[in-house]
């Protein structure tokens, strides 16, 4: 049966007003439901193909469509002078930052009854758990590789952090 013929069909069988036809062929089963003259609008034509059968389109004959390339402006740059840089700025880059190794939760405490790992202006040596990240259902602790001070908290306790976002800022002198 050409999907004409079936389009044609169905159409006929909407019009004869049978609220309910089966048909099965070799190839094809097809049943129509649709719903009784006067019922509500709450019931739905249900058409369900069980195995189709194959179409065949040919290709051959049409010409294929050149897309002509286009040409994309970008914004004109602007430059920017350099503002004061303020003492505090300037010493900074003696700092180290601490950066998540993984993508996941960060807690800073081990439970939520326990005391932190680290706070601002405490000392840290390798090896010094200093959060935790849970991933997948894992808690992570997070170890300091150098020793220093703890100069900044750069995440909030409980929050999501990204690989390699910076978590803590240390002062290694």
């Amino acid at each position: 049966m050409e999907l004409k013929e079936l389009q044609d069909f169905i159409k006929n069988i909407a019009k004869s007003g049978a609220t309910e036809v089966k048909i099965e062929t070799g190839d094809l089963k097809l049943t129509i439901k649709t719903p009784p003259k006067g019922k509500a609008a709450q019931t739905h034509t249900e058409t369900t193909v069980v195995q189709g059968f194959p179409i065949q389109t040919q290709m051959t004959g049409i010409p294929q469509m050149q897309m002509a390339p286009t040409m994309q402006t970008m914004p004109p740059i602007q430059q920017v002078t350099p503002t004061e840089v303020t003492k505090e700025e300037e010493g900074s880059s003696k700092y180290i930052e601490i950066k998540a190794p993984m993508v996941g939760t960060f807690y800073r405490k081990p439970a939520p009854d326990k005391p932190t790992y680290v706070n601002v202006g405490d000392e840290v040596n390798p090896g010094d758990i200093i959060c935790i990240i849970e991933a997948m259902k894992l808690f992570n602790e997070i170890e300091s590789e150098i020793s220093g001070k703890i100069i900044k908290v750069l995440v909030d306790d409980s929050t999501p952090v990204e690989f390699d976002q910076p978590l803590y800022i240390i002062d290694p002198s």
